[in-house]
C-alpha cells in the first residue's frame, strides 16, 4: 500500500495505457489522411494549372478533387474498419459460445496461457479463476484475441476522421493556388505543399518513435515527385489542346 502511494502517477498512466495506444493510432491515421490530401490536391491543381487553365477551372478541379478524395477516404476507411469489426465480432461470438458450452476447458486454456507467460501452475490457475469470475469474455479476449470487447473501433468515427484529415491536408495547396495567380502561384503551391508535407512527416515520425530525417525525406521527396509528374502531364495536355 505504501509503495503504491509513493508512485500514484505511475499507476494512473499504466491504467490508461490501452487508451493512449488507441489515441496514437487515431493520430497516425489523421496524419496519413492529411498527407494524402496534400499530395493528391497539390498534384491535381498543379497539373491543371500547367495546362493553362484559368482560375475558374482550378477552383472547379480543386473542389471536385477535394470532395472526391475525402469521400474516397471515408468510404475506404468505413469498409476497412467495418470488415475488421465484423471479424472481431465473429471471434468474440465464438469465444462467448465456447465459454458457455465448455467453461472448464476454457478455464484450463486460460490457466495454460498464464503458465506459458511464466507463472507457476498454482498461481496461473488462481489468476485464471479470478479473472473468469470477474469477466470471463474480457479475460479470454485480452490474452487470446488481443481485443477489448468494449473498445472495438467505430467505422463511422474512422470514416469521419479520415475525410476530415484529407480536407485539412487539401486546404494548403488549394488555397495557395487560388489566392496567388499565374506561375508564381504554382511555385507557391509547391512550397506550401512541401512545408505541409514536412509537418506531417515530422508528426508521423514523432508519433511512431522513428527518425525524423528519413521520414521528412520520404514525405517531401515523394510529394515533389508526384507534383513534377502531374506538372509534366498538365503541360503536355495543354500543348495538345493549343
Amino acid at each position: 500500500m505504501a509503495e503504491s502511494a509513493k508512485r500514484p502517477g505511475t499507476h494512473r498512466s499504466e491504467a490508461h495505457r490501452g487508451n493512449d495506444t488507441s489515441r496514437l493510432n487515431w493520430l497516425r491515421a489523421g496524419v496519413l489522411g492529411a498527407n494524402d490530401g496534400i499530395v493528391a490536391t497539390s498534384g491535381l491543381v498543379i497539373g491543371v494549372a500547367a495546362s493553362g487553365a484559368g482560375s475558374a477551372a482550378l477552383l472547379t478541379a480543386g473542389m471536385a478533387g477535394l470532395a472526391a478524395g475525402a469521400l474516397s477516404m471515408a468510404v475506404g476507411e468505413y469498409v476497412s474498419v467495418s470488415t475488421q469489426r465484423d471479424s472481431e465480432g465473429a471471434l468474440l461470438a465464438k469465444e462467448r459460445r465456447e465459454l458457455e458450452e465448455e467453461p472448464e476447458a476454457e478455464l484450463a486454456e486460460l490457466a495454460g496461457i498464464y503458465r506459458m507467460k511464466g507463472l507457476d501452475a498454482e498461481l496461473a490457475t488462481q489468476v485464471a479463476v479470478q479473472l473468469t469470475a470477474h469477466d470471463a469474455l474480457a479475460a479470454h479476449a485480452e490474452v487470446e484475441l488481443k481485443l477489448d470487447p468494449d473498445e472495438l473501433t467505430n467505422p463511422w468515427h474512422a470514416a469521419g476522421a479520415s475525410a476530415l484529415a484529407f480536407i485539412v491536408g487539401s486546404l494548403a495547396p488549394l488555397l495557395t493556388i487560388l489566392l496567388i495567380p499565374g506561375v508564381v502561384g504554382m511555385w507557391a503551391t509547391v512550397a506550401a505543399a512541401a512545408v505541409a508535407l514536412a509537418v506531417t512527416g515530422y508528426l508521423s515520425a514523432t508519433l511512431g518513435g522513428a527518425r525524423v530525417g528519413p521520414a521528412l525525406l520520404r514525405n517531401v521527396g515523394g510529394g515533389l515527385v508526384a507534383m513534377a509528374i502531374t506538372f509534366a502531364i498538365g503541360s503536355l495536355v495543354g500543348m495538345r489542346l493549343d
